[in-house]
């Protein structure tokens, strides 16, 4: 029987406390869920205490005391700690509780956690977001999911706190399957991104009256029209991180050898973006691709102050 979950009575545990996560759980704290948080860093933990969640030692503990437990860590390898190690969350989990995996993982990976957790009596889903961190701020990302259609049903009152577009894609790892495909979207996209904004920096255009012009038609897309102005004004900060970016790539780039696709713009694009990684710009935002192209042709990026 799907789990039915409120406000004040249903236990939510958060594993993950980065750019995205803190807003997504403070959601949840924000309508009445009690929280159990757990972060490897103990100080990212501010935020989501002074809104009334309790901390926790380990996975394990958070899931103990917990009926629907999220992660969204950083990489496969932290998913397959966080949630089947031996301090992990499947280890304190009790019959009938849920796992969510929100991390941008391997498919296989999602298909292993929910055949280890059902032989256990527990419940999983994979469901990796877009959106980054204003996504997340706002509770307007894209939930992708993949997992049985009563547990996903079930958890629609949380998902629907964090996102706006929440679709079932099918069995585990459908979610991250499609995630891959967004990823894939986003990879050779923000190449058209930067380069249309470098040549129009170039020749001497406003980039700000630019985008009124482009970002309205059917040039325009989210990586235009929300990472565009970021550019221009030279905030290269991180909504996504470079370093998860290029982690992501490498799955999809894993998954087409396996399926024996040739994906050429995907390839290119993870080069490029391994370029941005050796400039030192791991821990910005991806959309840092900028500054590693204008390098290439010489071009110093300052649109505030005329073209170079």
């Amino acid at each position: 029987m799907p789990m039915e979950i409120k406000p004040g009575v249903t236990r939510i545990g958060w594993i993950g406390t980065g750019v995205m996560g803190t807003s997504m759980c403070g959601h949840l704290l924000d309508t009445g869920y009690q929280a159990t948080v757990f972060n490897r860093t103990q100080a990212k933990l501010g935020p989501l205490i002074e809104k009334g969640a309790k901390s926790a030692a380990s996975p394990r503990e958070v899931a103990e005391v917990s009926d629907v437990i999220f992660t969204i860590v950083g990489c496969p390898a932290d998913v397959r700690s966080v949630t089947l190690g031996p301090d992990g969350t499947l280890a304190g989990a009790r019959p009938g509780s849920i796992l969510v995996d929100m991390t941008t993982s391997e498919p296989a990976l999602a298909v292993e956690i929910f055949e280890t957790a059902r032989a256990k009596g527990v419940a999983s889903v994979d469901a990796p977001v877009s959106g980054g961190d204003i996504g997340a701020k706002e509770a307007r990302l894209s939930i992708m999911i993949g997992g049985e259609s009563g547990t996903v049903e079930s958890l629609r009152p949380l998902f629907e706190l964090m996102g706006r577009t929440i679709v079932h894609q099918g069995a585990a790892g459908a979610g991250q399957h499609t995630k891959m495909v967004n990823q894939i979207l986003i990879a050779t996209n923000m190449i058209g991104v930067c380069e249309a904004l470098i040549y129009g920096y170039k020749a001497g255009l406003d980039l700000a009256t630019v985008l009124q012009s482009v970002g309205s038609g059917a040039a325009g897309s989210w990586s235009l029209n929300n990472l565009g102005p970021r550019m221009i004004a030279g905030n290269f900060e991180p909504g996504f991180y470079v370093e998860h970016f290029l982690k992501d790539m490498g799955i999809a780039l894993a998954e087409s050898r396996r399926m024996k696709l040739a994906l050429p713009g995907l390839a290119l694009a993870e080069q490029l973006y391994r370029a941005v990684d050796a400039q030192g710009m791991g821990r910005k935002g991806t959309h840092a691709l900028m500054l590693a192209l204008a390098r290439l042709s010489a071009v110093e990026w300052n649109p505030t102050s005329g073209t170079s």
